[in-house]
């Protein structure tokens, strides 16, 4: 995810730090080039047909109307996962407070408390498909990270390993009743967050709609040329360039936001989250605190 103060004016233009120019400059020098060789070959060499550019101007209002509720869907699915990420961040917290109040210092405090860290980890892992044994095995032990790692959805398996060790302090009566449907209500809240993300990541946008509105906005750019002969002339290509910024600009937007986990520089900083968590309950648990992560070239992992 960027993280930076908003450009000047003059930096608003030139600044490429996570704008999405340089993944669609080929897209805008092509409709460029289409659109000087129209030009030139219907001044040149034969006139080639126009269009009414009162049928672009219609044309374009529905493709930015498609583009924009598109635009929206996305957004709406990258706010809902930064969401869903803030539940499990404060239901950590209110983890480590319940440990207090209901089980108090001591090694099984801190044992469950370690785990609600690698199930943190494990959920990133799932999420954008990498390895996290590295970042686990400090929490839970090699064997244990081993353990989970082959489960087919290791932090469902963290989760299910946390209430079993409920259930073995409450049998115990080391819990009293209400702790432990306190301590469950927390653990429900923390599957519910990770259900949510993993039906996010697993059901993107219908890929018809996007196939509409991916093939829509090339028609579009591949016609403008000829509605911009006559009333713009010399100026048609960069009027065309601009045009194509736009719509493939909001195509490429949409696409990286679709997806919000993704390791992108408009995705969520997953890392970041999971270094939260590991502060909270190193905190919580009086240990020396890792130290937050901090953008890299205004990036934030």
């Amino acid at each position: 995810m960027i993280v930076r103060d908003h450009p000047s004016a003059l930096q608003l233009y030139i600044v490429m730090q996570g704008s999405i120019v340089p993944r669609i400059i080929g897209k805008i020098v092509g409709i460029a080039f289409l659109t000087t060789a129209v030009v030139v070959i219907d001044t040149h060499v034969v006139r080639l047909p126009h269009i009414s550019i009162a049928a672009m101007s219609i044309f374009g209002i529905a493709l930015s109307l498609f583009l924009g509720f598109r635009n929206n869907a996305a957004y709406d699915r990258w706010w809902e996962a930064r969401k869903l990420w803030g539940a499990m961040i404060a239901d950590v917290r209110n983890l480590g407070r319940h440990m207090c109040i209901f089980v108090g210092n001591g090694a099984d405090r801190a044992h469950i408390l370690s785990w609600a860290v690698a199930f943190a980890h494990l959920h990133r892992g799932a999420l954008r498909d990498v390895d996290v044994s590295a970042e686990i095995t400090g929490w839970v032990g090699a064997e244990t990270a081993s353990d989970l790692l082959a489960h087919q959805n290791p932090a469902d398996a963290a989760l299910r390993s946390m209430a079993d060790q409920i259930g073995s302090l409450t049998g115990q009566q080391a819990i009293s009743g209400f702790g432990q449907m306190t301590i469950s209500k927390t653990l429900s809240s923390l599957a519910l967050a990770q259900a949510g993300c993993e039906r996010i990541k697993s059901t993107p946008l219908p890929f018809v709609y996007s196939l509409l509105i991916r093939r829509t906005t090339y028609l579009y750019c591949w016609l403008l040329p000829f509605a911009l002969i006559e009333p713009t002339g010399a100026f048609a290509p960069l009027l065309a360039a601009v045009v194509a910024y736009v719509f493939f600009g909001l195509q490429t937007v949409t696409n990286e936001l679709e997806l919000p986990f993704q390791n992108v520089h408009n995705g969520l900083p997953l890392d970041a989250m999971c270094r939260t968590i590991e502060i909270s309950v190193s905190e919580a648990l009086g240990q020396p605190a890792p130290k937050p992560l901090v953008p890299k070239d205004y990036v934030l992992t």
